[in-house]
């Protein structure tokens, strides 16, 4: 794996020496009154890169959840739960007490039924977090973990094994913001309650998201307003976002493919801006004014106008979005209204995320994903056609919500609880775990009606 990381960022590094070619040739269009704007450029260019292999788990079914426990595995069980509030978990949800005097009197039935009940607890809060799902607002991620490592076969690992610790161990995060806080977590005294209870909620909801999220991914801090362009969990670039607004335009939390790029969009423009502002009216009666914002009006026989805004340096969509379908509609885009990076709050928009240098972030994925050459997807983003370029090899993308955690300059701090997610999380801390907890979000899937138009 480590090889393997050292072969991809090193190309990247090489990359950039032949993507300052391509810049130079765009900074010279632009002088020559090409149609690329100023800022459409981009920095780094990115080689195809090579991934590891895929390994399939055999489909066997899962060893039993009640397995004999001897006292040494019982009492490494133990070992296990004192310890655990360095991960962010508290003991007192493993019955503790009772397990110590179950060991004391021996093997037996019942020490085989409640450590086998408290290991898979252990498994569950360690896997797939100790939050119940009613209390992740707008969390989408499907976690592929609890298929990926399941319970019965890890119980029985750690007993035929002997290794209680290192099995409960390997299902830890990999992702190194994770270790910060745990690191964090050791050096906050026990009397600042309300930092502690903030990093275990950020420390679980890593726990929510796959164990490793892959080689080359994208991911996002909502309330931070940035965008990491990751390969081997080390960041390569990042960009500036705007996000949605608090209430129903609220981001959703998701981890989605990266199918394709669409270079130079159009934006279809929803009923309730054509019908319910005028705007179909307005295009249709005033062609002039249509025109210069590209907008193209259609009235249908049943008397509907439909709307669609051309590609072009004010299309609301910018100079490109990435096509990554999903229930919500969420996805990343370009603005023309470039100058609302620099403000400090960036939930401005209805949802879908707007992205900071756009327009170098589509000609890198569409590069990473081999759907076209370095010179292709110059040639495409600078043509001013709409085009869409599928991508060979999808990238993951994660939209997260993390308000403690590392930013992009390597410091842990703390980021405004912009959508008010975090009460929910910290006031389960202080409830008894819960059983038999969903793996799916049953929060309402909100279909984001997207209104790029840039906020002022």
């Amino acid at each position: 794996m480590r090889n393997l990381t050292s072969k991809l960022t090193a190309s990247v590094a090489g990359a950039a020496l032949v993507a300052s070619a391509a810049l130079a040739q765009d900074a010279q269009d632009v002088a020559t009154g090409s149609n690329v704007e100023s800022d459409a450029s981009f920095d780094e260019a990115f080689p195809n890169m090579v991934s590891e292999e895929v390994v399939q788990g055999d489909l066997a079914p899962p060893g039993p959840m009640v397995q004999p426990w001897s006292v040494d595995n019982a009492a490494a069980l133990i070992a296990v739960i004192e310890a655990i509030g360095d991960e962010g978990l508290d003991p007192a949800d493993y019955d503790l007490g009772q397990l110590q005097t179950l060991v004391a009197a021996g093997p037996g039935e019942e020490l085989d039924k409640l450590a086998s009940r408290n290991f898979v607890w252990l498994v569950e809060d360690l896997r797939d977090g100790r939050t119940p799902m009613d209390a992740r607002e707008q969390w989408f991620v499907v976690d592929p973990d609890r298929d990926k490592y399941r319970t019965g076969d890890l119980l029985a690992e750690a007993l035929e094994t002997g290794d209680v610790a290192g099995v409960l161990a390997r299902l830890n995060p990999t992702h190194p913001d994770y270790a910060r806080l745990r690191e964090e977590l050791a050096n906050t005294p026990e009397s600042a309650t309300s930092k502690r209870k903030l990093i275990r909620a950020n420390m679980d909801r890593w726990r929510w998201l796959a164990r490793d999220l892959g080689t080359q991914y994208l991911i996002t801090n909502v309330p931070e307003y940035q965008l990491r362009l990751t390969v081997g969990d080390k960041i390569i670039s990042t960009y500036k976002t705007i996000v949605g607004k608090p209430g129903r335009t609220a981001t959703p939390q998701l981890a989605e493919m990266v199918e394709g790029v669409v270079f130079n969009p159009t934006w279809t423009v929803p009923q309730s801006i054509v019908k319910g502002e005028g705007l179909g009216e307005r295009v249709l009666s005033n062609p002039s004014w249509a025109r210069a914002n590209g907008y193209k009006g259609t009235r249908g026989e049943n008397g509907w106008i439909s709307v669609v805004q051309q590609p072009g340096p004010g299309n609301s969509l910018g100079r490109m979005k990435l096509e990554m379908p999903n229930p919500h509609a969420i996805f990343f885009h370009d603005t023309p209204s470039r100058h609302l990076f620099n403000n400090d709050n960036r939930a401005l928009s209805h949802g879908c995320i707007r992205t900071e240098r756009a327009l170098e972030l589509a000609i890198t994925m569409a590069i990473l994903g081999k759907g076209a050459t370095r010179d292709e997807a110059v040639e495409i983003a600078t043509s001013g056609e709409y085009t869409k370029v599928m991508v060979e090899k999808q990238l993951p993308a994660y939209i997260t919500y993390f308000t403690m955690g590392v930013d992009i300059d390597g410091n842990l701090r703390t980021f405004k609880d912009i959508y008010g997610r975090d009460a929910p999380v910290l006031a389960s801390l202080d409830k008894p775990r819960v059983q038999n907890r969903s793996g799916e979000s049953d929060d309402e899937v909100i279909v984001i009606e997207n209104d790029p138009r840039g906020e002022a």
